[in-house]
């Protein structure tokens, strides 16, 4: 195994936060080499909101916005003080990346497409010489005498003066990020949390959520725990809702996932969906009222569809009986037609479990906040190793939040990393 010559600083990842580290070491005009175990850089970033890239959130109030990341704002306020939201935005604009809001103060290419991210990223790291190489196994990293002096490949080991990690966390795995730079660092005498699904799909029991996949509700509320009193867990969500052959998914329920998995340490978690969470129940049963005497010599079965959300018959119909479904409505009782409106705004379900890793769309886990200079994202055991992105023991809801990390922790590594 050769050694090749010696840089000022290696950044192993070639994601969002490695390419901003590498764009702002370039910037300064240290020596960067950047290694990627794809193909090419940037493939889960490809991926994020859909392919529409949520590039961050447009919160102004960095107060507020680090609320978002619950036990570990502490840490957050000095690196967003000095590259926050506002500077992110402004980076990209400034780059000819025209960004839109839209609601929940979510963050996106005006485009829609999260490959205009990639090619602006791509062309920075190329105009500030950083050198790139692609489809690069990395093993580890090579110390002497305590110290970081390389980065083990395959087939070679890189020397540098400083180094960046920024392999991210556990999520997307197909896209290769499998969280390897975990097992480095413990080598290396760092604490690290085990990586834990904290966005992620939901799976339920009932055959009803599975037959009617790929159905969106777009504004419900779901309440998780909805056997329990609020002060041992039970709380709710109103929003976007995706049926699947599994369960449940959509931003709502990857938003709701990292509680409900600590609710599901208790046991299945018993959840109802409210269809119309904006209207009160008697103007519900009047509505419905209303409805079956529109349609009163048809039968129940081809009126249902009338009352319901679009997709939601067959779901609202597997609660009532065969017979009952081929009753004339002007037949029906008052107390089945009572039935039918109480599960508009209580249909329920059972969660049973996540999807776990592979469907993650976000982990946490990663180092010891605590370990961590955070104004610098330098390591306090290694003085020439540095932190980025999902590397780091932070968690967050979806929302533009995981990309601002990505962007903030990048640049303060990239403009801190010394030679």
């Amino acid at each position: 195994m050769s050694i090749k010559e010696t840089y000022d600083v290696i950044i192993i990842g070639g994601g969002p936060s490695g390419m901003m580290a590498a764009i702002r070491a370039g910037e300064r005009g240290l020596r960067v080499l950047l290694l990627e175990k794809n193909l090419d850089v940037g493939k889960k970033l490809s991926l994020t909101g859909g392919g529409r890239c949520n590039i961050l959130n447009a919160e102004e109030d960095q107060r507020k916005l680090l609320e978002n990341y619950g036990d570990s704002a502490k840490f957050l306020y000095s690196p967003f003080s000095k590259f926050g939201m506002q500077n992110s935005r402004d980076f990209f604009e400034s780059r000819g990346l025209a960004i839109k809001v839209e609601a929940r103060k979510r963050a996106f290419p005006s485009s829609e497409k999260a490959t205009d991210v990639i090619r602006i990223l791509k062309k920075y790291v190329k105009k500030n010489k950083v050198q790139v190489m692609t489809n690069v196994k990395v093993l580890g990293f090579k110390t002497e005498d305590g110290k970081i002096v390389g980065v083990k490949t395959e087939d070679e080991i890189y020397k540098a003066k400083s180094f960046v990690l920024a392999t991210g966390g556990s999520s997307y795995q197909k896209t290769g990020s499998t969280g390897e730079g975990m097992h480095w660092l413990k080598k290396l005498g760092h604490t690290i949390y085990k990586a834990n699904p904290s966005i992620v799909p939901l799976v339920v029991d009932e055959k009803w959520v599975k037959d009617i996949s790929g159905t969106t509700l777009s504004f419900i509320k779901i309440i998780f725990g909805a056997d329990r009193l609020k002060s041992r867990g039970r709380f709710f969500k109103i929003g976007k809702v995706l049926f699947t052959h599994f369960g449940l998914s959509g931003p709502t329920i990857l938003n709701s996932s990292h509680q409900v998995k600590e609710m599901l340490k208790d046991g299945p978690v018993r959840t109802v969906i409210d269809m119309y969470p904006d209207t009160e129940i008697n103007i519900l049963r009047n509505r419905v009222l209303k409805i079956f005497d529109q349609n009163k010599n048809k039968l129940l079965s081809n009126t249902i569809e009338k009352i319901v959300p679009h997709g939601m018959d067959g779901a609202v119909s597997s609660f009532l009986s065969p017979l009952l479904l081929k009753t004339k409505v002007h037949s029906v009782s008052r107390e089945d037609r009572n039935k039918i409106t109480d599960l508009l705004k209580a249909m329920p379900l059972t969660v049973v479990g996540t999807m776990g890793m592979d469907w993650a769309v976000i982990s946490d886990g990663g180092v010891d906040l605590k370990e961590i200079d955070m104004k610098t994202m330098r390591s306090k055991i290694h003085n020439n190793l540095y932190f980025t992105g999902d590397v780091l023991h932070i968690n967050r809801p979806s929302g533009g939040f995981s990309l601002q990390l990505c962007w903030t922790t990048g640049y303060i590594a990239g403009d801190s990393v010394s030679v």
